[in-house]
């Protein structure tokens, strides 16, 4: 009952005296979802380690590429990863996903529900929900610019004369795309993201019902992590940055509130690429919004680190990291589908020190997309390249270092309180897509390539392959991790400040204590860790070694995860 009051509490809050309505509607919809046997809250573990891929990264002849996922997953991820996260798998039409045409149905070029649904014997699932907007071809858009009852207010109509120069553009795109009404009449509606992708109007109740009838769809076809997609846009209001609006959060309140009440197993992560205070904002209380937000600002500045051979500002940021309750935690990735978001380093690194990475990027083949500015100016936005690329030294694919130049920066993720997520391209060592964004014209492609299943295998049996030598000393770092206490989310942690050219930091759980220190640079280094007795010796998880506390020799990029030695 509580859990009810707290529902039309907020739906109050957000919808004032039409609020009441709302709640009826949406207790309609709970009340028909199918009862769930009581869930006793276990938030995360050391084994929780999330696989993020598209449906079709891999693609083998004759087979469903949702299939061909499972059949590698099956095969060399069982065991080491304990979830898949399925960027959108529905039908669309642009932005390789994030246009959806029908939120209810699976792509039938990438597979079924049933195919879906199978992967939950072996792996859990977390699936998108793009909530702030739908493709431009969808039939719900059709029905509103027919003017259909329950359609008629789904998109945000704006008169070409207002002023939206406050508003928070992540795109040089235009806001506003004009569309034309069957009775001939012309609108312009808004366009976060692109004139294909509309932005839903969330200040109509019918687009609130339908979106929440999506969210219980997905728990019932065996969601156990919902990411929010574009989040932060959600509520607009003119005269306003319409970004992170407390109706956003409000209604990020009202997901989670409606999750609680009947399906309590199920995890929201919030995605907004924003500044590390602005995201932290999506935890909320601790207890209201989400149990996880994206660690956003982790990928520039961990590749910022291993550009500059120089931990010290990441050391600096690390020992922020701290969190509201133990029911939350960071969700800790290098790459992703996106490029890698710079915003998040807004306040940690000086405009001349953004340069430094957007050189690096470009020198290894990668490119910069940029967004509108309130003043009308442009910045840049993200750097698109695979984070394998990313870490190459100046472009040279024969770089000798090159794959435990890139390892390091994982050992790093990986050590870091919180879930690990790995992008399949990262697990899988791939480098740029140059074909595909000349195919495309668009930057991102750059790291969403369609792989061939026969390929890779081949690939990865070859140990003179990148991809070899990335992926098998990937999974041992993996296996490794799931099997320490002290990388449980919830365990203690402590950043030490030991060298500028070393990342370390202290896990601590109530049976584990673990020193996880890495070697940002391509010299050899030689540290100590001075709160240990000088008798005591340490044992590397990783390759097994013995190390003298007092002088710990770390070879180029090399990480070590520290125990305690048995005497």
């Amino acid at each position: 009952m509580a859990g009810r009051d707290k529902i039309q509490g907020l739906l109050r809050r957000i919808y004032g005296p039409t609020g009441d309505e709302a709640y009826r509607r949406i207790g309609r919809l709970l009340a028909e979802f199918p009862a769930r046997k009581p869930h006793k809250r276990k938030y995360f573990s050391e084994a929780d380690v999330v696989l993020i891929t598209y449906g079709d990264s891999l693609k083998r002849p004759g087979e469903k590429p949702i299939k061909t996922i499972h059949r590698f997953a099956k095969t060399y991820l069982q065991g080491i990863f304990s979830a898949i996260h399925f960027l959108p798998f529905f039908p669309y039409s642009s932005d390789d996903g994030f246009s959806v045409i029908d939120f209810k149905a699976i792509d039938p070029d990438l597979g079924s529900w049933d195919d879906v649904q199978r992967i939950q014997d072996d792996f859990a699932l977390m699936f998108d929900l793009v909530l702030n907007h739908l493709s431009a071809r969808s039939d719900w858009f059709a029905r509103y610019l027919r003017g259909e009852k329950g359609f008629n207010e789904l998109a945000i109509e704006v008169d070409r004369d207002q002023d939206t120069r406050s508003v928070v553009r992540p795109r040089t795109l235009p806001l506003l795309t004009e569309f034309t009404r069957a009775d001939g009449s012309r609108v312009n509606v808004w366009t976060t993201f692109s004139d294909d992708q509309i932005d839903l109007n969330y200040k109509s109740i019918d687009v609130l019902v339908l979106m929440v009838t999506v969210l219980l769809l997905y728990v019932r076809q065996g969601a156990k992590v919902l990411r929010l997609d574009a989040v932060a846009y959600l509520w607009k209001t003119l005269g306003t940055s319409c970004i992170h609006l407390p109706q956003t959060h409000a209604m990020v309140k009202l997901l989670r509130a409606i999750l609680d009440a009947v399906a309590p197993d199920v995890i929201l992560i919030t995605e907004t690429n924003v500044p590390h205070a602005e995201n932290i904002s999506y935890f909320g209380d601790g207890s209201d919004e989400a149990q996880m937000v994206y660690n956003f600002t982790l990928p520039p500045l961990l590749l910022y680190t291993l550009v500059k051979g120089d931990a010290t500002v990441l050391t600096q940021w690390a020992a922020g990291l701290d969190l509201p309750s133990e029911t939350n935690t960071f969700f800790n990735f290098t790459a992703s589908h996106d490029g890698i978001g710079v915003r998040p380093l807004e306040g940690i690194l000086p405009t001349e020190a953004l340069g430094v990475l957007i050189q690096a990027v470009e020198t290894n083949g990668g490119r910069v997309s940029y967004k509108q500015n309130t003043d009308g100016s442009q910045s840049p936005y993200e750097l698109n390249i695979t984070y394998v690329d990313a870490l190459s030294s100046g472009g040279h694919r024969k770089d000798s270092l090159h794959a435990q130049r890139f390892l390091a920066s994982q050992a790093i993720q990986y050590s870091l309180p919180g879930v690990p997520a790995t992008y399949i391209h990262s697990l899988l060592g791939s480098c740029n897509w140059e074909e595909g964004v000349r195919r495309t014209g668009r930057a991102r492609t750059i790291n969403r390539e369609k792989l061939v299943y026969e390929d890779v295998v081949r690939e990865l049996q070859d140990p003179a392959n990148l991809r070899s030598r990335i992926f098998w000393p990937y999974l041992d770092m993996i296996r490794v991790r799931i099997k320490q206490s002290a990388f449980d989310p919830k365990a203690g942690f402590k950043i030490l400040n030991i060298d500028p050219r070393v990342f370390a930091i202290t896990r601590r759980s109530k049976d584990q204590t673990l020193y996880a220190l890495t070697n940002v640079t391509s010299r050899e280094v030689v540290v100590s860790i001075t709160t240990i007795e000088k008798s005591a010796w340490l044992e590397d998880l990783v390759a097994g070694q013995r190390f003298n506390p007092e002088a710990i020799r770390l070879k180029p990029y090399q990480y070590v995860w520290l125990r305690p030695a048995a005497k």
